[in-house]
């Protein structure tokens, strides 16, 4: 029978699997206790990064239904788990390897997808969520800017074709043809 703080243990990770967007597992051999405060510093307000032990962390993640992570879990590991933008969690989490070789990302999980060391870095390299919806709202409006223009240059274009039609008709009908006072002589 399981013991009842492992039993809690699990339950308690379990949650966070489930209550966050987004969880990444790392390797945090050789960094000291004011790298890892460094560290969790780095990731956010809301991603909490704790150090947890591989067979209750595996158990955890198999009943929050995440069974792609089972390989991942060997050595010391440590799991940012983040509940807002998982973008600039991985930029934190990148940036901190950068400079502390000893963190290693194993991998992780978003949104039920698992992703591996490569995808998550490639997700630190997107711009934050509040950054790619400006640009779309400004490319929607650009879009917007660009249709307003071509429907008030229609008809702009109809006035002066017909005004140009009008004015050469004149020109065709004063000359050609002689006026009707004219013609009574």
């Amino acid at each position: 029978m399981a013991r009842p703080d492992k039993a809690a243990a699990v339950a308690e990770l379990t949650d966070q699997f489930r209550s966050s967007n987004a969880a990444v597992l790392t390797e945090y051999r050789g960094l000291t206790v004011a790298q890892l405060k460094q560290l969790r510093r780095s990731l956010g307000e809301n991603a909490q990064y704790a150090v947890v032990k591989n067979t209750l962390t595996k158990i955890a993640a198999n009943e929050a239904g995440i069974n792609a992570l089972d390989d991942l879990f060997t050595g010391p590991t440590a799991v940012a788990f983040v509940t807002g933008d998982p973008v600039e969690s991985a930029k934190g989490l990148r940036d901190f390897a950068k400079d502390n070789p000893n963190l290693i990302i194993k991998g992780g999980v978003l949104d039920g997808k698992a992703l591996s060391a490569d995808e998550i870095k490639k997700l630190a390299d997107l711009e934050s969520r509040e950054v790619l919806l400006s640009k779309l709202a400004g490319a929607m409006k650009g879009k917007q800017t660009q249709a307003a223009q071509l429907f008030q240059a229609l008809p702009s274009k109809f006035v002066r074709t017909a005004e140009a039609l009008r004015a050469k008709k004149e020109e065709q009908g004063g000359a050609g043809t002689p006026a009707p006072a004219e013609a009574a002589e």
